[in-house]
């Protein structure tokens, strides 16, 4: 198992709902990386490490907050972050109510 000195990735947990909430006034348009990396270092939230074996995987929310940290560790570390696009936009409002798991999770931050 990964142990924390092996550069685990630091997630702040639930900040995905912050996030949500933080951008959604801002509409299509959006919110810069400047104005979200700046609320994202202000977040108050728990932290949580991401640690694994080799091939693990992690799928996370695309508004995780999350950050790498500095290799203490004697094993050396390899990671990889290909973008996972998804297939269409996502979309909030439904007529069929048919939303995925990122959808859910964004329309649950924003009105529940």
């Amino acid at each position: 198992m990964s142990e924390e000195n092996d550069a685990p990735t630091r997630i702040k947990v639930g900040s995905h709902r912050d996030v949500a909430r933080r951008i959604e006034p801002a509409g299509e348009a959006g919110l810069s990386n400047a104005i979200l990396g700046g609320f994202a270092a202000a977040l108050q939230r728990p932290e949580a490490l991401a640690t694994g074996e080799a091939g693990d995987v992690y799928l996370c929310h695309p508004f995780l907050v999350h950050a790498a940290q500095m290799h203490r560790g004697a094993a050396p570390r390899f990671m990889a972050q290909p973008p996972l696009h998804p297939s269409v936009p996502f979309q909030l409002e439904r007529a069929d109510g048919g939303y995925c798991p990122v959808e859910i999770a964004i329309r649950r931050a924003m009105w529940e």
